[in-house]
């Protein structure tokens, strides 16, 4: 075969391969659009960097027959006329042809993720925030709850935190505060109206506003504990590999762990999902009750799988198990759940369910789930250690079903359940509060009788104090797109650390080890292009002794390239003596605006 016709033919598989990702991009984004609704850019962002384990299965499959097999079924004539025409003296006219509306099909797509999500927007404002480095929203209206004094009860209160997913006040009738005919949530409705929801004296139901970064279950998590939308950083690791997240930061389960509390996280689905045992084990130090524990401790079948792992008749069985238990210990607890069965799309029928709603399956699912977690809050209400145990319910966001809530008014606000119970404090104003599911965070403290000085942390406010909460200052459309701009800020303060699969531009062999004229190793890195140095604050060079473990650190010397600005060279001089050369692992860090952002390499002392 002839140089000429190889070349040929690797075109014509290329321009199919081309052909194909353009279908299967086009048709992803159609599934993301008619599938999820207010999808953000930065939450797709997040998803992208996080690891797939625990995803609902159904979900996928739904993805690959409904989406994914038209492409495969649209490719199989398309390659036919390819190979037919490949015999024919057009066949180079039909190439062009498959060519061209593969790019058309790209940019119309591209066009289209702009249009919707704002992906590029987003992108160009996250590099552009991150290289000024300057003040943001979110980083002046921060509170540090390490800057912050916190005083707990001299008797210690216990909390309950049960996250209900995708539950809203919405749900509710209209008499109620809702936006429904019938009422889909009765029984919560009840508790929230003889509880505090922070409606004041109205008669409606008042809940939390979920913004960017906060509408998703682990972001909406992360906000509520937090006090913070959920950013991370566009180059940053998946979370599978991240050894730290958001280290600086202090969350609930920081804070309560350093009062003497002990944690636990209990859900029906794998932990690991979205990154939430990273976050959860890091701030808190939580013990994890999920899917994986469920099967180990033979609470289920090793092949018991329903939706997204156990369904909610489990979960909350299994958690009158371990409060009984923990109840018993002298310590005082954080015991958190999350539901799953009313996660969309449609929801888990499961055994309980009935059909009040008729065909409609998803207001049937929550229904089911008002009357399941009502029966749990009345179990925990007549147990002993309620006396002294403060619980908190909250939908973690508004729903992401389209269809269900598509007759739902666009000028209607659409908020999270809210309701507390047995707090030892109640509201200093009997005004109807407008506030977003950050506020939750030092609400939660103060609903156990935590005295906050200023009575803010994070970007939420206590809402039993009469202080004004962000979105009473500014408004939910002004809040929205203040807190949905990237944060140089939210980038310093996760700390989010690039490896060296990012960096293919610098490799092992451009390391330089060499001993000096005293005996003592020098290394150096000559030749470094892949940062900017305009940004670059220092770089440190790790020496580990491979039998030791010792680990010592030096700052390196940065060098300007004469001939070309955008070079640069780092190098170090050691106290390491040259024979103890092959029992070194050297790591080299750069700086950049406060993060020690880039690991550029390993050197394991086993290469010249």
């Amino acid at each position: 075969m002839k140089h000429k016709e190889v070349i040929t033919k690797i075109i014509k598989i290329l321009i199919m391969i081309l052909v194909f990702l353009s279908g299967f991009l086009f048709m992803t984004v159609v599934w993301l659009i008619r599938t999820w609704s207010d999808l953000t850019a930065g939450e797709i962002i997040y998803h992208m960097t996080q690891p797939i384990n625990g995803t609902n299965p159904d979900m996928v499959v739904s993805y690959l027959l409904k989406y994914l097999l038209p492409v495969l079924i649209v490719m199989a004539p398309v390659i036919a006329l390819a190979i037919f025409a490949g015999k024919k003296k057009k066949a180079l006219l039909v190439y062009i042809i498959y060519f061209a509306g593969a790019i058309c099909l790209i940019i119309f797509t591209g066009y289209i993720i702009e249009r919707k999500f704002g992906l590029l927007t987003y992108v160009r404002s996250y590099y552009a925030a991150t290289k000024d480095g300057g003040e943001d929203f979110i980083g002046e209206n921060y509170v540090d709850p390490k800057d912050a004094r916190l005083t707990f009860p001299e008797k210690k209160r216990n909390v309950i935190f049960i996250y209900l997913e995708s539950m809203e006040m919405s749900f509710a009738d209209k008499e109620n505060g809702g936006t429904f005919e019938k009422n889909m949530i009765p029984e919560l409705t009840e508790i929230a109206k003889e509880n505090e929801d922070f409606s004041g004296s109205s008669d409606t139901l008042e809940g939390g506003v979920s913004l960017t970064g906060t509408n998703w279950t682990m972001g909406a998590m992360f906000a509520q504990t937090s006090g913070l939308p959920l950013q991370v950083s566009i180059g940053g690791n998946k979370m599978e590999t991240e050894s730290e997240f958001f280290p600086d930061m202090v969350a609930l389960g920081d804070i309560l762990e350093d009062s003497g509390y002990k944690n636990y996280l209990m859900i029906g689905s794998e932990a690991k999902f979205g990154g939430r045992d990273t976050y959860f084990t890091q701030h808190g130090n939580y013990e994890l009750l999920d899917y994986n524990w469920a099967i180990k401790e033979g609470k289920i079948p090793e092949d018991y799988f329903v939706w997204w792992g156990f369904e909610d008749e489990k979960l909350f069985d299994f958690a009158k198990e371990e409060l009984t238990d923990l109840a018993a210990k002298d310590e005082p607890f954080n015991f958190s759940i999350l539901t799953v069965d009313t996660h969309f799309e449609d929801g888990w029928v499961c055994r309980l369910c009935d059909d009040e709603f008729g065909d409609n399956q998803y207001a049937n699912v929550f229904a089911c789930s008002s009357r399941q977690t009502a029966e749990f809050v009345k179990w925990i209400q007549e147990q002993p250690f309620y006396e002294n145990t403060t619980v908190i319910l909250s939908g973690d966001h508004t729903t992401m079903d389209k269809d269900f809530c598509k007759d739902v008014p666009s000028d209607y606000n659409r908020r999270t359940y809210v309701a507390v119970l047995n707090s030892p404090v109640t509201p200093a104003t009997d005004k109807d509060r407008s506030y977003t599911t950050m506020d939750i965070f030092p609400t939660t403290l103060a609903a156990m009788g935590v005295t906050i000085e200023g009575d803010r942390l994070g970007l939420g406010t206590n809402l039993y104090s009469d202080k004004p909460t962000l979105l009473e200052e500014t408004g939910i459309k002004e809040l929205d797109e203040l807190v949905g701009k990237p944060s140089a800020f939210m980038t310093k303060l996760s700390h989010i650390v690039v490896t060296t699969k990012t960096l293919d531009n610098i490799r092992k062999t451009d390391i330089k080890v060499k001993a000096d004229d005293d005996g003592k190793l020098v290394i150096s890195l000559p030749q470094v292009r892949t940062i900017n140095i305009s940004t670059l604050e220092k770089a440190e060079l790790e020496v580990e002794n491979k039998k030791t473990k010792e680990v010592k650190t030096y700052d390196m010397t940065i060098k300007p390239k004469k001939n070309d600005p955008n070079k640069f060279s780092v190098s170090a001089k050691t106290d390491v003596p040259e024979s103890e050369k092959g029992d070194i692992i050297a790591r080299i860090y750069f700086t950049t605006q406060g993060i020690k952002h880039y690991e550029v390499f390993e050197w394991t002392g086993d290469e010249d």
